[in-house]
């Protein structure tokens, strides 16, 4: 069976369906959802498949989504029709196996079997063996630079269907609609399709054989990369070769002010840090701006005009907790979750606090919570802030961490103990 004929076969195109419609997403510029294109496929896929043989299949233009970086600036996404979606995974789904068994060892991004966390492990383990200084290769907006033509000549090199490569190319050259305006895209793999990972790693396997072939040990998780070497000297050499290597052979950009040369216990990949402990050994950490993004959303999640039940927020914090704590799990950090536990429930008394308002109130609660009778009227007749009130002797003694777990509220340090043994 051709490639053309296995990309377009009903298991592929079944398998497709079922990941497009499992992922979601928003409609693309035809305003179709997940939800209503199974429908419009047993009424239209003759004509689409018909199009697809013959040639004729043009794609629609992307939707241009802009979204905030954590770190600041704007990310570019673009979000494809549900059909183009279908189309680019099947596609994705057989060139995969083509291209995958030949990726590098040390290429973690948007692969079977890898993931963010062996990216980490790969870099504390070569910490460990003395490659303690880290090479962190910032591409300048990768995703909206890749050369068309450059990406389209490294796919060929593996797959020799033209019908493949042509229906490649348009996806490619769709172009993006931005505010109802079509605009050409001369260069490019918009962030949000799901074929962008692929052609990404496509592209980029150049560079992963280069470092390879210079004996560098490095980790690449799609455009972000990290090398590590044992000295800043040969951190700084190395920088230098892979920035010609990327301008000159990928015809790409390195951002000169965001790359940088750091010691191993200053470097950050993936959201994670690293820091060292008696006889050498390397453990993982929260990487610090990953530790202001959760507490950032978790006073959004536990503001106190926020007029919602205390079983709702309690509910949809677990989940954040839950969601946050599954990717940073690898954290060798227990005592950093309990101390950031610690700051959560005050804010959660805070709330309480709060909503109490009355002397009365406060009186009353404070006693049905186990406060001696003298100790709640004073208290509860403080003229002291919420914060202050929230770190309190009393309010602690009358809502402590028991409490909340009988409320179900999952702390950071029980999502981590659970996922640590669950290991």
């Amino acid at each position: 069976m051709g490639v053309w004929d296995e990309v377009f076969s009903p298991g592929n195109l079944s398998a497709a369906l079922k990941r497009v419609r499992a992922n979601r997403g928003a409609p693309g510029v035809d305003g179709m959802t997940t939800e209503e294109l199974v429908p419009w496929l047993d009424v239209h896929w003759p004509e689409v498949r018909a199009a697809l043989d013959e040639g004729t299949y043009r794609p629609s233009p992307v939707r241009r989504v802009v979204i905030p970086k954590p770190g600041g600036g704007e990310r570019l996404l673009g979000v494809p029709t549900v059909l183009d979606r279908l189309v680019q995974q099947a596609l994705a789904q057989v060139l995969t196996g083509i291209f995958d068994p030949g990726f590098a060892e040390s290429s973690y991004g948007f692969r079977p079997g890898r993931s963010a966390h062996q990216a980490v492990r790969a870099g504390q383990v070569f910490i460990e063996e003395g490659y303690r200084w880290v090479v962190d290769v910032d591409l300048e907006k990768f995703f909206d630079r890749v050369g068309h033509d450059a990406l389209m000549a490294r796919v060929a090199r593996k797959v020799t269907d033209k019908r493949v490569l042509k229906l490649i190319r348009r996806f490619l050259d769709a172009g993006v609609m931005v505010e109802g305006v079509k605009q050409p895209t001369a260069e490019g793999t918009p962030q949000g399709s799901p074929l962008s990972p692929l052609l990404s790693n496509i592209m980029l396997d150049d560079l992963d054989r280069e470092l390879g072939r210079r004996g560098l040990r490095f980790v690449r998780y799609a455009d972000d990369i990290r090398v590590f070497v044992r000295s800043k000297r040969a951190a700084t050499r190395v920088l230098g070769g892979i920035t010609e290597v990327v301008e000159g052979r990928l015809k790409l950009r390195v951002n000169r002010e965001k790359s940088s040369v750091q010691p191993a216990g200053r470097a950050v990949l993936l959201g994670f840090g690293f820091f060292f402990v008696t006889g050498g050994r390397v453990k993982v950490r929260v990487a610090p701006k990953a530790i202001a993004r959760l507490k950032t959303r978790l006073r959004e999640l536990t503001r106190r005009n926020w007029g919602v039940s205390m079983g709702y927020r309690i509910g949809v914090l677990n989940r954040f907790v839950r969601g946050w704590m599954g990717y940073f799990r690898v954290a060798d950090t227990p005592r950093v979750f309990r101390d950031l536990d610690e700051w959560f429930y005050r804010r959660l008394r805070q709330i309480y606090w709060k909503q109490w308002k009355r002397i009365r109130t406060r009186r009353r609660m404070l006693a049905q919570l186990g406060i001696p009778p003298l100790s709640a009227i004073r208290w509860a007749a403080s003229s002291k802030g919420y914060w202050r009130i929230a770190g309190s002797p009393v309010l602690q003694r009358a809502l402590p961490r028991r409490y909340w777990d009988r409320q179900g509220l999952i702390g950071l340090r029980t999502a981590w103990e659970r996922f640590r043994q669950a290991v």
